[in-house]
């Protein structure tokens, strides 16, 4: 028997799921979970959610979701989402973004995951590569989803002197390889935004690009996460890539919804906007899938979303509270940097995340063990701090990389100053 025809019979599953690699985010989460059930206080920020004891969904979405379900709303929603949420979202990013999508250029899913999985499969052939920054958020599963191979994604490691986000310049030279661009901003895990300029020159480099392909070639797409575009803070401005170059309509296909916005990540609405063609394909891929938003949180996110004056109260409410989480912890960084410390963290611009160096490979523990790599560090500030943060790797990044995501949706304001002290105490420890 043939090498080939033995391997073929042991397999089980299909070739993909069975090179389909775990998430490093939910490793980490089994870690922190069993020191959670042996009664160690842990202080848990890895996870990009909320604890909706401290961050509630609004009174109003809470009260219009009980009376959709009060009033037997409970049956198949439209393919492609219910007609007044999809005329509602429509409204809400012509008057808040200034983008002009019709309801039938919208499309509603059960949150922005199906959105961003609906366009892979729509855009992105087997063996078609996708290109994208690391650190950002499951890119590289995506692709080996949609395409059926890891080695089909074209990455490039953004730097931190770039707050993360990649540059036209770098994303350059792989440019005309890629079937789709895949950007995210504000960008998860690093909570930073693109400048206007840099946006503009990846919008030019795009349509430069799709005007040398001409008409007989596949266009270049571009996926445009911008799921946390409510949440900036101080003087950082979201730009879009339509916004900023028209000519980009064509080719953007946009990622959104109320997760992040709302404190709404168990809701599961989301939504896509782009060329109805695109749309159209997507609808019909989910129609497959079954990725439906729930009917009744649609009614009720279509009447929570038609009084933006709620919506906007709410959300600078909840801007406050996140924003006051992240100054505080980059002043706590910040001083422990100026205490000699090795850590660093790059000032909030968006989202509910924190960018932070925590930089203590090669120093020594008090019981005289090297920590020798990110997962050694990882592993001390967990077991000594009791802090759990998530490495960049765990998104793509290089595997030295001595960065991470500090997440506050579930951290309490009054914490902060407890989580910078016992991280100041295992420093402290270390020679």
């Amino acid at each position: 028997m043939s090498t080939t025809m033995t391997e073929a019979r042991k397999l089980t599953v299909a070739r993909m799921a069975e090179s389909l690699i775990g998430s490093e985010i939910i490793k980490l989460a089994a870690d922190v979970n069993e020191k959670i059930r042996n009664g160690e206080k842990i202080y848990n920020l890895t996870i990009g959610d909320f604890n909706p004891k401290i961050f509630p969904i609004p009174g109003g979405l809470k009260k219009a979701i009980v009376e959709a379900y009060n009033n037997d709303e409970t049956n198949y929603p439209a393919a492609d989402g219910m007609a007044e949420l999809r005329k509602t979202v429509s409204a809400l990013i012509r008057e808040r973004q200034g983008l002009d999508y019709k309801p039938e250029e919208i499309l509603i899913a059960g949150g922005a995951r199906p959105v961003i999985y609906a366009i892979y499969r729509t855009l992105v052939d087997p063996g078609e590569k996708v290109l994208f920054p690391v650190p950002s958020w499951n890119n590289n599963h995506y692709t080996h989803l949609t395409s059926g191979d890891y080695a089909n994604q074209l990455f490039i490691e953004a730097r931190p002197e770039n707050a993360f986000m990649p540059t036209a310049e770098e994303l350059k030279p792989h440019i005309g390889e890629a079937a789709l661009i895949s950007l995210c901003s504000p960008l998860n895990p690093t909570g930073t935004t693109f400048t206007k300029n840099d946006l503009e020159a990846i919008c030019d480099l795009i349509l430069a690009e799709n005007k040398r392909r001409g008409e007989n070639q596949k266009p270049l797409y571009l996926l445009y996460d911008q799921i946390y575009w409510a949440l900036t803070f101080g003087e950082t401005k979201h730009y879009d890539p339509v916004s900023l170059r028209p000519g980009m309509r064509d080719y953007t296909i946009f990622v959104d919804g109320i997760s992040k916005s709302l404190a709404a990540t168990g809701v599961r609405v989301g939504w896509s906007m782009g060329p109805k063609p695109i749309i159209d394909k997507m609808k019909s891929i989910l129609s497959h899938v079954g990725a439906w938003a729930p009917k009744a949180e649609q009614v009720a996110t279509a009447k929570f979303l038609a009084n933006l004056d709620d919506y906007d109260t709410f959300l600078a409410g909840m801007k406050q509270q996140v924003n006051d989480r992240l100054v505080a912890f980059h002043k706590g960084f910040q001083s422990l940097k100026q205490k000699g410390y090795r850590v660093d963290s790059i000032a909030p611009q968006a989202a509910i995340y924190l960018t932070v160096q925590i930089a203590l490979q090669g120093q020594r523990t008090a019981d005289g063990k090297t920590l020798s790599d990110t997962k050694d560090v990882t592993r001390y500030i967990l077991d000594e701090a009791k802090i759990a943060i998530v490495p960049f790797y765990a998104f793509g990044a290089s595997p030295e990389s001595s960065w991470y995501r500090l997440s506050v949706g579930t951290c309490k304001l009054e914490e902060v100053s407890a989580i910078v002290s016992s991280l100041e105490a295992a420093l402290a420890k270390l020679s």
